[in-house]
């Protein structure tokens, strides 16, 4: 008997770079952030990392908000409070896992990262894994450049990339 879908919740949140998407669960998760101009991006990686969903509207938790809210506005360690789950593989896990523990203000290079996880041959597939990260921002996979150090594509665009390092004071190369 298959069984019923788990219950999300989409809300909206005002950002800088414009409206954000916050998807929560029953136990004040977050399981999901994006921009509303990706959310068919959003509801894709929801399907397919996830046991079967459903959307609706609702409000996420107030704390998730506010510490979202402190981040956009120059708290930069806000983002590391937020408590959060995905889907994915084993190994898009660790490569997520990885990415928190790059620091607001700094970036590592796909390699950087592949060998982080001990790794070191799975550029691509951790460049995949990255590309795969539902909880954008929060698991920070922005902070990841290429390796001249200038900034390679990032699933909200690469202006928003631009302007959350900068908000975060990192060092990167402009694009030619």
């Amino acid at each position: 008997m298959p069984r019923p879908p788990e219950i999300l919740r989409l809300d909206r949140l005002p950002t800088p770079m414009g409206e954000g998407l916050l998807v929560t669960d029953d136990e004040g998760l977050l399981r999901a952030f994006d921009w509303t101009s990706h959310e068919a991006r959003l509801r894709l990686l929801l399907r397919r990392q996830n046991p079967p969903t459903e959307l609706v509207e609702g409000r996420a938790p107030d704390q998730i908000r506010a510490r979202l809210e402190a981040y956009f506005a120059g708290e930069l360690g806000a983002l590391a409070k937020i408590p959060w789950r995905t889907g994915g593989t084993a190994f898009q896990q660790s490569v997520w896992r990885a990415l928190c523990t790059i620091a607001p203000g700094q970036t590592l290079t796909y390699k950087g990262l592949a060998a982080r996880i001990g790794k070191p041959a799975a550029i691509r597939a951790v460049g995949l894994a990255n590309g795969a990260n539902p909880v954008g921002i929060v698991v920070p996979c922005h902070r990841v450049i290429g390796s001249n150090g200038a900034l390679t594509g990032y699933g909200g665009g690469i202006e928003r990339k631009r302007w959350l390092l900068a908000h975060e004071g990192a060092a990167f190369k402009a694009a030619a």
